[in-house]
């Protein structure tokens, strides 16, 4: 027809229905369960408006509703047929058959359908999205002969359930619109299950009841983070209450079906729903929990008598201020496996955030180190890179990353060597070009591109880059005409529209980077890049021309990243911290193959210990003290000159995350990164030595993990015949496995 692709890709939306790493993880895990033949679905909600778009105005985010669907979604389709209906409010009317939710009002969850592909399997799996639609008698059943006009306005209250994607990541916002999205999805979900489980040869009806005993057999649900956890008193409810089967029936039945992945230990990230919300909108299920703890804490106090402060710390419901429901403790109670996403966070998980429960059943808890899919992070993104490689070990690789350490027999190879570095320099001039369209500032592409994208946290320390920026900054003005290896500074990432500190460290970057680009002493040595709207779309371009990935957070903050990731099987080397899952790339990799700096676990439980005085360090360290003094004293905002103030007093009285402690550890191992680059052939055999260690950080690893140790489903490699060629009519009939 005459179009380029390349044009055509650019125009597309990105499907932007997640926050950060635990949506973006799910959609590689999608990919990966189709690739390995896994019958398996991903269930979520179809947002008319996803993540926000981010704006940069005079150096402040600005955010604009994405409006994805404005064109019309091809990919998807609407599935009416298999329509069903949420419940909410009510009461609950009790009786000797057993307990009635009524008097509810009822939203439709309008299901559809988008197409998974496996890796040239011929697979196609189903991700499942449900969208919100009022009943047709909305408002209109009240006999009431009240305003017809109004009662179909008032349709948007039912439809408004899915409407917008809450933008908070590792933060909990304890509102009822949110808690009416969680219980949607799940609720509708929880039917299709059901629904799909009886109209199998599994769901074999007794005279008239449905036997559920192979039900965990055939259905395996695992719970991405708590956001889906009103599952297990949904899952009860439907059981006990609409199956009539016993409560202990049920229970065993509901923990058998289900596991949880925990993704975070921030405190404010958990989530705690007040026993009030929770009691108006879903009072049926308020009760189910209830009768989970009671069971629950009458077993804790079996086993401790007289441990009063034992069963209030591993209560379901926390007491003092207002009654909330730990959502994580119900998802631990509920489950048959719960798992952190790398070994570190693991670790944290059983010995100090849920060390409680662990010391009760330590085979619960494992861990499954996250990973990412190939095919999108290295085939897609970086044909050029996956070419080469495809030329020294063949195409396999793709679908067993594992099979990169074949490439440690080339890292003295010459020619390799600079196909490698050619490959890195081309993608840098393509994104250098890009970068100067977009932002019009002139970009060096042989400096080194020193890149830090993902959500702005303080956890994340996009702070401590910052100072780095300045201290560089300091020392080329300080003297001019000494050696400075040249960097472009990519800092990335949106912060949630109500995280007030989150803004003002995007207008801090912003407003070092007006001075530095714009000061002729600095020229071309040093340019600072905020990149606006950073997204899946984005992150194909940036990765693959990356040198330097910044993995900053403070130890044990991070549970796994997966940017990390990323970068690391696209050729960039990284500076980080032990945490999460820059450990094990450290432990792949051989720690000397990675820039690792800063405290460790240990020794931040030291210094909380002994308390964290960040004057301490501001007193002893001048190039900090420096830096730190012009923020205060506005040389970066000269109009404002206390602009800053707030990220100031944050950084000397209240910072949890201890930028200062780690400030001159990050500042020496720069030094050391920038030495490295001057070696051009030196740098390049480190990137190839990262890459041929990378093979462990596949989602298809950690599916394949998943499928054995949790969901216990086997891996199928089968490639299943295309739909035009005809299969053996026998085989035609055999059950495709169990469903995970």
């Amino acid at each position: 027809l005459g179009l380029d692709m390349e044009e055509l890709e650019e125009i597309e939306e990105d499907a932007g229905l997640g926050n950060g790493g635990l949506g973006r993880l799910a959609a590689c895990f999608l990919d990966s369960m189709a690739t390995l033949g896994l019958a398996a679905y991903g269930y979520g909600i179809r947002y008319e408006y996803g993540i926000f778009n981010q704006k940069i105005r005079d150096g402040w985010q600005v955010e604009e509703a994405d409006d994805w669907l404005r064109h019309g979604n091809p990919w998807e389709k609407a599935r009416p047929e298999y329509m069903l209906p949420v419940h909410f409010y009510g009461r609950v009317e009790h009786s000797p058959t057993g307990a009635k939710w009524v008097d509810t009002q009822v939203v439709l969850a309008l299901p559809y359908d988008t197409p998974v592909p496996g890796y040239m399997n011929n697979t196609v799996n189903t991700m499942r999205l449900w969208s919100a639609r009022a009943p047709n008698d909305f408002n209109l059943r009240d006999f009431n002969v009240g305003d017809y006009i109004q009662a179909v306005l008032d349709r948007n209250l039912a439809e408004n359930i899915s409407r917008v994607l809450y933008p908070n990541d590792n933060f909990f916002e304890g509102k009822e619109l949110r808690l009416k999205q969680e219980y949607f999805v799940v609720a509708a979900t929880l039917q299709d299950i059901i629904r799909r489980f009886k109209a199998s040869k599994f769901g074999s009806t007794d005279s008239v009841r449905t036997v559920f005993d192979s039900f965990p057999d055939q259905v395996a649900i695992q719970l991405n983070d708590t956001h889906p956890a009103m599952a297990i008193p949904e899952l009860m409810r439907i059981f006990v209450d609409i199956e009539k089967l016993p409560w202990n029936k049920a229970w065993d039945i509901t923990k058998r079906t289900f596991a949880y992945t925990n993704h975070t230990v921030l405190p404010e990230a958990l989530e705690r729903w007040p026993v009030d919300l929770v009691e108006k909108l879903l009072p049926r299920h308020l009760q189910i929990i209830y009768e989970i703890n009671q069971r629950h804490l009458d077993h804790i106090a079996s086993l401790f008598p007289n441990d009063v402060d034992r069963l209030r710390r591993m209560s379901l419901i926390e007491e003092g201020g207002t009654k909330r429901i730990n959502m994580a403790h119900l998802c631990i109670v509920g489950s048959h496996a719960v798992n952190g996403v790398a070994k570190i966070h693991s670790e944290i998980v059983k010995t100090q955030v849920f060390e409680d429960f662990a010391a009760l059943e330590p085979d619960k808890f494992q861990n499954k180190t996250n990973g990412i899919t190939p095919r999108r992070w290295l085939l897609l993104c970086n044909p050029g890179l996956a070419e080469l490689i495809a030329e020294k070990i063949g195409e396999d690789y793709v679908r067993d990353l594992s099979q990169l350490t074949k490439l440690h027999q080339f890292v003295d190879d010459d020619l390799f060597i600079r196909e490698v570095a050619k490959v890195k320099q081309e993608n840098k001039v393509k994104f250098a070009l890009y970068l100067e369209k977009e932002y019009k500032v002139k970009i060096n592409p042989s400096s080194m591109f020193d890149v830090h994208v993902k959500r702005i946290h303080e956890y994340k320390r996009q702070l401590m880059n910052c100072l780095h920026i300045i201290t560089m900054y300091n020392r080329i003005r300080r003297d001019p005409a000494t050696l400075f290896v040249p960097r472009t500074v990519i800092i990335g990432g949106k912060a949630a529209p109500g995280y007030h500190m989150a803004k003002m460290i995007i207008k801090l970057i912003n407003a070092v980077g007006h001075v530095v680009n714009n000061d002729p002493v600095v020229g071309s040595k040093l340019k600072v890049i905020f990149l606006e709207n950073y997204r899946v779309s984005l992150a194909e371009k940036v990765i693959p021309a990356t040198d330097l990935s910044e993995q900053i957070s403070t130890a044990g903050t991070e549970a796994s990243g997966t940017g990390n990731m990323k970068f690391m099987l696209n050729g960039a080397l990284t500076i980080g911290t032990m945490d999460g899952a820059n450990v094990e790339m450290a432990e792949e990799a051989g720690e000397e193959n990675l820039f690792i700096f800063g405290m460790r676990v240990e020794d931040v439980t030291e210094l909380d210990k002994e308390g964290y005085n960040a004057q301490k360090y501001y007193d002893q360290l001048p190039e900090l003290k420096q830096a730190i003094d012009q923020i205060k004293s506005g040389f970066f905002s000269p109009k404002e000159p206390d602009l800053f103030k707030d990220v100031v007093n944050m950084l000397f009285h209240h910072d949890r995350f201890k930028v200062f402690a780690d400030y001159e550890a990050y500042v020496k191992c720069q030094e050391k990164v920038s030495e490295l680059y001057l070696n051009s052939k030196a740098w390049t055999k480190m990137v190839i030595r990262n890459i041929a260690a990378a093979g462990k950080f596949s989602s298809d690893r950690t599916i394949k993990e998943y499928a054995r140790d949790i969901w216990h489903v086997e891996p199928s490699d089968l490639k299943i015949p295309p739909p035009n060629e005809p299969r053996d009519a026998v085989e035609d009939k055999t059950p495709n496995g169990t469903a995970a």
